[in-house]
C-alpha cells in the first residue's frame, strides 16, 4: 500500500491571473469652477429683461382695448385693481417675514408652506391687474406717477421670471434668490405706492 503525499497548490498560470478582474479606482467628479454660475445667471437676467421689454413695448404700441374689470361688490373697476394690488402687497409682506423665519431652529413646520403659497397667491392676484393695464389701458406716460407705475409693472414680471428660473438652477450662490426676492418685493411695494395708495388718498378708502 503506497502512501499518498499531499501535492502543493498548483501555481496560477499567467492566463488565469489575467482573467481576474481588477477593480479600477473611480475618478472623483471634477468640481465646477467657482464662477460657473455666471453664464446661467446672465441668461436668466437677460430672459427677465426680455420679458419686461416685450411687455413694455406691447403696452406702448398696441391700441388699448378700453374694457373695464368689473367685479360685483366693488364701486368701480379702478377699486378692483386697487384692492387686488393691496392684497398682493400684504401677501408680499407675509412672504418676506416668513422667509426670515424659514431657516430658524424654532421655525414652525408650516412656515415654508406659508412662504411659498403667500408668494404664489400674491403673484396670481397681480395677473388680472397687469392684463388690464397692458391690454386695456396701455403704457401711460402722461404723468410721472403713471410713467413710474407702468415701468414698475413691466419690471415686476421681468424680475419674477428671473427668480423662477433661478429657483430651477442648482449651484447658484445662496444670495441670488434672496436678492431677487427682495427686488421683487420692493417693486411690488412701488406698484402699490404708485397705484393703490394714490387711489386711496385721492378718491377715498372704500371698496
Amino acid at each position: 500500500m503506497t502512501e499518498t503525499r499531499p501535492t502543493p497548490d498548483a501555481p496560477v498560470r499567467p492566463a488565469e491571473a489575467a482573467a481576474v478582474p481588477v477593480p479600477t479606482p473611480r475618478r472623483a467628479p471634477r468640481p465646477e469652477p467657482r464662477d460657473a454660475f455666471r453664464l446661467p445667471l446672465l441668461a436668466f437676467l437677460l430672459t427677465g429683461c426680455a420679458v419686461a421689454v416685450v411687455l413694455g413695448v406691447y403696452a406702448a404700441e398696441h391700441e388699448p382695448a378700453g374694457y373695464s374689470l368689473d367685479v360685483p361688490g366693488f364701486s368701480s373697476p379702478l377699486y378692483v385693481k386697487t384692492w387686488l394690488t393691496t392684497v398682493a402687497a400684504v401677501l408680499g409682506v407675509v412672504q418676506l417675514l416668513s422667509a426670515g423665519r424659514m431657516h430658524d431652529a424654532g421655525a414652525r413646520p408650516w412656515t415654508r408652506t406659508l412662504h411659498r403659497w403667500s408668494g404664489r397667491v400674491s403673484v396670481l392676484l397681480t395677473v388680472p391687474v397687469v392684463v388690464h393695464c397692458v391690454y386695456a389701458l396701455g403704457f401711460h406716460t402722461d404723468s410721472t406717477r403713471a410713467l413710474v407705475h407702468s415701468a414698475l409693472g413691466c419690471f415686476f414680471y421681468g424680475v419674477f421670471v428671473t427668480k423662477m428660473l433661478a429657483l430651477t438652477r442648482p449651484g447658484l450662490p445662496r444670495w441670488v434668490v434672496p436678492v431677487l426676492g427682495g427686488v421683487l418685493f420692493t417693486t411690488l411695494l412701488g406698484l402699490w405706492f404708485s397705484s393703490s395708495l394714490w387711489v386711496f388718498t385721492s378718491s377715498g378708502f372704500r371698496l
